[in-house]
């Protein structure tokens, strides 16, 4: 579940993002009010969507309280990431947290290749049946970042004299994941405009 917050004392939840919130959310550019009721007028930023939402006797605005709900769905989406074996998929498809997981060794924290988005595989699905025979089925079952467009969109630094690895996302810059080998220690997270760098690929 999301929670937001005005002051950091005072929580609240957050609606899930819906598939028109995500789609609006992507149209709508340039940094966040700090209001939430603040209103984006979508004639303004998209006027084929707006015409859409009328059409559909909606009002063509979106507010800043959905735009956030959406930008932290997608910022999950596109850069929430595990490390290779810290969660398992069983024979009957469910997916657990795996209780077996020392972390990764240094060795294999250096690699991209060891590290996964942890939602709904895309590039998976596409493989061949020769390159899925080398994939554990319990471990390998979402994509790995080695694969992500654009290539180079990953930073991988050793930090605190190779104790620590660091992954920094090119593409929602902002976003820091953390992993110390060999431990259970591992997160991310995102401290940015909310803006995706949509520049990256003329970057590389």
């Amino acid at each position: 579940c999301l929670v937001g917050s005005l002051n950091c004392l005072d929580w609240s939840l957050l609606t899930p993002a819906t598939k028109e919130m995500l789609a609006l959310a992507e149209k709508v550019t340039g940094r966040f009010q700090g209001d939430p009721s603040f209103e984006y007028s979508l004639s303004e930023i998209n006027a084929e969507a707006a015409a859409r939402l009328v059409e559909s006797g909606k009002e063509p605005v979106m507010k800043e309280e959905a735009r956030l709900i959406a930008t932290i769905e997608q910022i999950d989406r596109e850069v929430g990431i595990i490390p290779r074996g810290a969660f398992v998929k069983t024979p009957l498809g469910s997916v657990h947290e795996n209780r077996h997981f020392e972390g990764l060794s240094l060795r294999e924290a250096k690699k991209l290749s060891s590290y996964f988005h942890f939602t709904e595989p895309v590039n998976l699905k596409n493989k061949t049946l020769l390159e899925k025979a080398d994939l554990d089925p319990s471990t390998d079952f979402l994509d790995s970042l080695e694969h992500d467009i654009p290539r180079g969109s990953w930073s991988i630094q050793l930090e605190k004299g190779g104790t620590v690895v660091v992954l920094r996302s090119l593409l929602w810059l902002g976003l820091t994941f953390y992993h110390v080998p060999t431990t259970k220690q591992f997160g991310y997270v995102y401290f940015g405009t909310g803006e995706k760098n949509l520049d990256l690929p003329f970057m590389l």
